[in-house]
Formats: C-alpha cells, structure tokens, sequence
C-alpha cells in the first residue's frame, strides 16, 4: 500500500512501451560520416543544414505516410480540374524537387535524368490541369 492508502497496481504495458514512442522501433539512420555534401557550394550547404530538421522528422514516420500523403496529394491532383487541382500537382512537383535537390550528389546521370523527367510531367500536368 501506498500512502492514502492506495495500492500499486501493474500495466500490461512493457518497458519499450513506456518509452512514449508507442512501442515502434526507430529506423537506422542511413550510412555515412555526415548528412550533408562534403565541399558542397554555399548555397546546397545552406540548403542541406535548413532541410535537416524536415528530413529527421520524415525519417522518423512510418514509411508509408509521406508516400500516403504524396499519394492522396498527386490523386487529388489529377482528379481535381482547375487551380485546386493543378495547386495539389505543385505540392508534389516541389517534393520531387526537394527530394531529388538532396539526393543529387549521389546520383549517376540516368537518375539525374529520371528525377528530372517526373519533375518536369507532373508539372505539365499541373499546367494542363490548370488550363481545365
């Protein structure tokens, strides 16, 4: 008995879950000595440090929720005519950029290529969508 005279009573809950991360195992963090590009210019450094934060709180979600979102933001895109429509495609374009921005270094041409090529449709149909 406790003082008050209340008892201590035991959870069902495990010593991982009381942690506050709701039980789930974090991810690794990808290789390497350092997140941002060695020798990068001024402007890809300040760029690399101010999307840090962004980058740690995405790794730290369930993988399938920024695919979700992009998902339900580039199928509202292409459902929805007019500037509400073409805004949606936008918001996924400029992740596309984001993301392929950051990952750029690293890349051999035809990856280059690719990002690019996705970046470039998804705001063409941003454009048609807009034009609708």
């Amino acid at each position: 008995m406790l003082a008050g005279g209340t008892a201590r009573v035991s959870t069902n809950r495990t010593n991982r879950n009381r942690a506050g991360n709701g039980g789930r195992q974090h991810r690794p963090l990808p290789r390497g000595e350092t997140l941002y590009t060695p020798e990068a210019s001024g402007i890809r450094s300040a760029l690399e440090r101010r999307s840090a934060a962004p980058l740690a709180f995405l790794h730290q979600l369930p993988a399938l929720v920024p695919a979700l979102v992009l998902g339900v933001l580039l199928v509202a895109g292409l459902a929805v005519k007019g500037p509400v429509g073409a805004a949606a495609l936008c918001c996924v374009a400029a992740v596309l950029g984001w993301f392929a921005f950051m990952s750029w270094p690293g890349l051999a041409s035809r990856g280059r290529l690719g990002r690019a090529a996705a970046i470039a449709c998804v705001l063409a149909v941003a454009v048609l969508q807009a034009t609708r």
